[in-house]
């Protein structure tokens, strides 16, 4: 041992002999009831080795559990998820190319839905048009769009009040360029991703029977219309018409609107037509419902496991007027639980063919890739308990539309809705 060796361990032993005389006021008292117990008490170094020796126990254990847990062949782990998992890894280190991990996942997530109800789907990400429509609003210049046999882009409708509306642009007029792109060959959807990227002012270039015309246009917050109404004379009564297309987010305002209108003018029944309403947001229904019921009346149960759940109207007081409701095979989801609820509590009088039969709740969940996916978690039934889903709701008076109408689509050859005329004046 060299001689800083022999000076250095002297220093030390000297520091803890050092350490050893001084006593706090603690340990005297500590030291006094000492002598009562049996067995040594602990050294200062001796507590530090011991703290230390149990984090590093701590932290051994945790790592044992989580390595466990989610490495060591997923132990804990589903064996169904498991097989995922494990093939997922394969695929990730072997496949010879380029990999999109998020398109995997989402893809993934795709089967699994595929092996459920068939309501339980993917939508896509959210400027999908099923997901714009829903919303009640979306960022466009405020057109519908389809494709024709001769694959032109055309004009399908122009919303009201829209950039395409204030700049002309009119039903029937065939899209030819996009900020100087040319459309040709594309489908709807590729046109409608064209428009949404441009920024600031652009030029369209329209067909109009034989005239090339070229607006100026802009992206704006546009406002799906999903509820038109009229007031219809018959036999000397004042008959109130509203169809609303789909229960979106502004449908109810839209709905509560126009009703008011309709009442305004002093209407005697109404006729409310939910013929090809796909549903929509079961708030929405609820709102439109609690416009004609008051709060003791059940507008839908919601099934359990054990107990059914009521659901009331939110509503001051009933409506007194006669009213009708037509549907056909179109009517699914929210327009069959507001018909079904004005049928059981308010009398309603439905017309029509029998609705689809879609009495599930759908929720939707967002991916991290952008995406959306509805999953079925619950079951409604009407307000008296009876289950819709699958059988759909009889309508008291079974009506076909006459082909007619679908040969010259106007009001005077829709034998629904005059059979409807019919029993609202009664």
């Amino acid at each position: 041992m060299s001689k800083n060796d022999e000076k250095t361990k002297d220093r030390l032993k000297k520091l803890s002999k050092s350490i050893g005389k001084i006593e706090t006021k603690e340990e005297k008292m500590a030291k006094g009831k000492s002598k009562k117990t049996n067995g040594p008490a602990f050294k200062t170094s001796e507590i530090i080795v011991l703290i230390l020796l149990t984090c590093l126990v701590s932290l051994f254990m945790g790592g044992v559990i989580v390595y466990k847990l989610n490495i060591n062949g997923g132990k804990y782990l589903d064996k169904e998820l498991q097989e995922i998992i494990k093939n997922y890894e394969y695929i990730n280190s072997n496949y010879y190319g380029d990999l999109d991990k998020s398109k995997m996942v989402e893809a993934a997530i795709q089967g699994m839905l595929g092996t459920l109800d068939k309501h339980s789907t993917y939508v896509g990400d959210s400027d999908s048009e099923a997901n714009m429509e829903l919303e009640g609003s979306y960022k466009g210049i405020g057109v519908q769009v389809y494709t024709d046999d001769n694959k032109n882009i055309v004009i399908h409708s122009v919303f009201k009040n829209s950039p395409a509306s204030k700049a002309g642009i009119k039903d029937g007029d065939i899209l030819i360029k996009v900020a100087g792109e040319s459309l040709e060959g594309m489908d709807s959807s590729r046109v409608s991703e064209i428009i949404k990227k441009q920024k600031g002012k652009f030029d369209i270039v329209l067909k109009r029977g034989e005239e090339e015309i070229t607006v100026t246009v802009s992206l704006s917050s546009v406002d799906f219309t999903s509820v038109v109404s009229k007031v219809i004379e018959k036999d000397d009564k004042k008959v109130g018409y509203i169809y609303a297309s789909i229960f979106a987010n502004n449908t109810y305002k839209q709905f509560k609107k126009e009703l008011l209108k309709l009442e305004k003018k002093g209407i005697d029944s109404l006729i409310i037509d939910l013929r090809d309403n796909s549903g929509g947001h079961l708030t929405c229904a609820e709102d439109i419902l609690s416009l004609f019921l008051d709060s003791t009346h059940p507008i839908y149960q919601l099934k359990g496991d054990k107990k059914n759940t009521k659901y009331y109207s939110k509503g001051n007081k009933d409506k007194e007027y006669k009213i009708v409701m037509l549907v056909n095979n179109g009517s699914a989801s929210a327009s069959e639980l507001t018909t079904s609820a004005l049928k059981e509590q308010y009398g309603a009088v439905v017309i029509g063919l029998k609705t689809y039969g879609k009495a599930t709740i759908q929720e939707m969940q967002d991916l991290s890739t952008g995406g959306k996916y509805k999953l079925t978690t619950k079951m409604w039934l009407t307000s008296k308990g009876k289950k819709l889903n699958g059988s759909g709701i009889t309508p008291d008076i079974e009506v076909s539309l006459d082909d007619k109408y679908k040969e010259e689509p106007k009001m005077e050859n829709d034998n629904q809705l005059q059979k409807a005329l019919e029993e609202a004046v009664k």
